[in-house]
């Protein structure tokens, strides 16, 4: 039996790489514009740093985590999310201390979760936080910069959802009415809302239970209870959301699937790959740093998915060709074969530019010319024993309608290049 993938954790082609590459390209510049510096981060954390950041009642923790005991009897889990662990990182590696920080990361999670169209178990994510930051200026900037990464893209189909949490005991308030709302309906919630009522009752807004849909539509709205300062801090980002022309919907329902999540939160949703689902979500966790070990620390952040951006991009229509040889070099002859080790490195000498590929595995002239004309090659270089005892090289272009020439050896790089440019 053929060796198959685990289910959900998906090979990346040489096909499908070119257009991940590029997408990819185009989020670095743009985060690393906007002042945040890359840092990269271990994929397996101790089980406990997300259980304590995320939450022990919310499905993360409870169903998708791919956590196991490692020979010396710790717990360790293969991370599930990356805030989790910037935050670690932050504090251990001593970052924070009087400090602001704009980091960002890229890189695999891993949730055992039902695999669909740009999910998977194995997935990647983009990663941003701003660390230090109290103000909603910084929350509508990294909001105002995923609406510019959907420009440069040219992506469409894309509405930005926002909502605010409050403080812990503004959301306490809020949890009380929820846990006297749900305790009234008790007898027609779902055996998971039941257990989440005793828990986290906000996570029953969570809910993807269609029967409860009437029931979590009905319940109290967490803007109702939020304090005063968290209130003025919504309205700031609204303004500076309307300001620079982003436009969104308020929805009292967004909760987002964290434990750790204050005020802001926000989602960018599509409904261009089968059932509406988030390409961007995020929002502002000031009390993660602390809950974790470290000194106080206003933070938000947000998490981008690079198989629904990737998915998204070729929707609307954006393709990315792959990168072929410019020059293929065809060695007929063993002294000949000797040289065109020499004549490839001599081309990428001369000019990163020009990207030679060199025939190998022998062959004959005609097996070596098709496989110049397979590779996609603008012009085939041709080297045998006439040509080493000549001082020159033949010429053979591959796509356009020009003439086959000869050139000398030491001219071949300034002939190429040009020839390059020009067609």
């Amino acid at each position: 039996m053929k060796p198959q993938a685990v289910r959900g954790m998906n090979d990346l082609l040489p096909e499908q790489s070119p257009v991940w590459a590029y997408v990819e390209g185009v989020v670095r510049d743009l985060i690393e514009s906007y002042g945040y510096r890359e840092i990269r981060l271990p994929i397996i954390e101790q089980t406990e740093l997300f259980r304590r950041s995320i939450g022990e009642v919310t499905d993360i923790v409870e169903k998708e985590m791919y956590t196991f005991v490692d020979r010396n009897g710790e717990s360790l889990t293969l991370r599930p999310e990356a805030t989790a662990g910037m935050v670690r990182a932050g504090i251990s590696n001593g970052l924070l201390h009087n400090q602001r920080q704009k980091l960002w990361t890229v890189g695999p999670m891993f949730r055992h979760e039902k695999p669909q169209q740009g999910r998977y178990r194995q997935f990647h994510q983009f990663d941003v936080e701003a660390m230090g930051y109290a103000g909603p200026d910084v929350d509508a900037e990294l909001i105002i910069m995923c609406a510019r990464l959907w420009k440069r893209l040219g992506l469409s189909h894309l509405t930005l959802e926002i909502n605010s949490l409050g403080t812990p005991q503004s959301r306490q308030r809020y949890r009380e009415a929820l846990v006297a709302y749900f305790s009234a309906v008790k007898s027609r919630l779902d055996e998971d809302s039941i257990r989440r009522l005793e828990q986290n009752p906000l996570r029953i807004l969570d809910s993807k239970n269609p029967d409860l849909r009437e029931i979590i539509d009905a319940a109290p709205l967490m803007l109702d209870f939020l304090d005063t300062e968290s209130a003025q801090h919504f309205a700031a980002v609204r303004e500076f959301l309307d300001a620079a022309g982003v436009p969104y919907k308020v929805n009292p329902r967004l909760v987002r699937g964290l434990d750790y999540y204050t005020r802001t939160v926000f989602e960018w949703l599509t409904d261009a790959l089968g059932a509406q689902g988030a390409v961007c979500s995020g929002g502002r966790y000031d009390g993660l740093v602390e809950k974790l070990g470290g000194r106080a620390t206003p933070a938000i952040g947000w998490a981008m998915g690079v198989e629904r951006l990737v998915a998204l991009y070729e929707v609307c229509g954006g393709k990315v060709a792959a990168r072929l040889p410019d020059v293929y070099v065809v060695a007929v002859g063993e002294r000949a074969t000797t040289a065109a080790f020499a004549l490839a490195e001599s081309l990428r000498d001369a000019s990163p530019s020009i990207w030679p590929e060199l025939n190998l595995g022998g062959g004959n002239f005609t097996a070596q010319l098709k496989r110049a004309d397979r590779s996609g090659a603008r012009y085939a270089v041709i080297l045998g024993e006439d040509e080493i005892t000549g001082g020159r090289v033949a010429v053979k272009p591959l796509r356009l309608g020009e003439a086959q020439f000869d050139v000398p050896v030491s001219a071949l790089a300034a002939e190429l290049h040009k020839r390059l440019r020009d067609h």
